[in-house]
């Protein structure tokens, strides 16, 4: 049975490595049960060169999250028995430089909470210690603040965070299942983001204040795009908008 999860505050230390010639390598790629942000997506569909429609039709389960009511995207094992990732080989991670943000935080977890006073976050971090893990037994010491600068995850956690505004938003005002268009409307905006690119390009955000400079940015710019679709699904599903898509 796992440990339970050790909270920590980004400032406390912990001893953590990861090494290819340990021998738990590549073990905490089994047993699959792997969520994917819409910031993961976008970083892996660009490492492997296909277009984020393409990547969700072979590598992803989509399903709707029992509590948030939201659209979720999970990665699709590569086999039904030991539930492997797909981009796990032998000699480790074939898109390591673009790993989903649980892969890249591990072995810390972290969640945020919202004030619906305040609308501040704050955030909480968890030390995961699973017993096939022998990573705790060296390497160096290093606070929270230090692992997710050194793993490259503040990019991951503030594009994740856009999407923790609108689940937070989504939950006070309209608690429960998404409707089939509000299902439809986030899948394209967060997940098929060249998808959304396509209706940009169309004329999609046309009588929003949406600036052209920002349009452009969002049909060149991966991210920039991904922006963009948060805050044009935040008006049209929490401030009134409508939309002929």
């Amino acid at each position: 049975m796992n440990q339970e999860p050790i909270p920590l505050s980004i400032d406390d230390r912990f001893r953590f490595t990861c090494d290819k010639n340990g021998p738990c390598f590549n073990d905490c790629c089994r047993d699959l049960n792997q969520f994917l942000t819409p910031y993961d997506i976008l970083r892996i569909k660009r490492r492997l060169g296909l277009s984020s429609s393409q990547f969700l039709e072979r590598y992803a389960h989509r399903h709707i999250g029992p509590r948030s009511g939201f659209p979720i995207v999970s990665l699709m094992p590569n086999d039904p028995v030991e539930l492997s990732c797909p981009f796990v080989t032998r000699k480790g991670c074939s898109i390591y430089q673009d790993r989903p943000t649980s892969c890249r935080l591990y072995p810390v977890a972290r969640a945020v909470t919202r004030s619906r006073e305040t609308e501040k976050i704050t955030e909480h971090f968890a030390l995961i210690k699973e017993p096939f893990c022998k990573g705790f037994d060296e390497g160096r010491v290093q606070t929270v603040r230090e692992w997710i600068t050194n793993q490259g995850a503040s990019p991951y956690i503030r594009m994740n965070d856009l999407l923790m505004e609108l689940i937070a938003l989504k939950n006070r005002l309209y608690p429960g299942d998404m409707d089939l268009k509000a299902q439809r409307l986030f899948n394209l905006a967060c997940y098929d983001i060249d998808g959304f690119r396509d209706h940009v390009k169309k004329g999609l955000l046309n009588g929003l204040p949406v600036n052209e400079t920002e349009i452009q940015a969002a049909i060149s710019d991966d991210e920039k795009c991904l922006e963009l679709g948060h805050r044009w699904l935040k008006r049209v599903l929490f401030e009134g908008e409508t939309t002929e898509l």
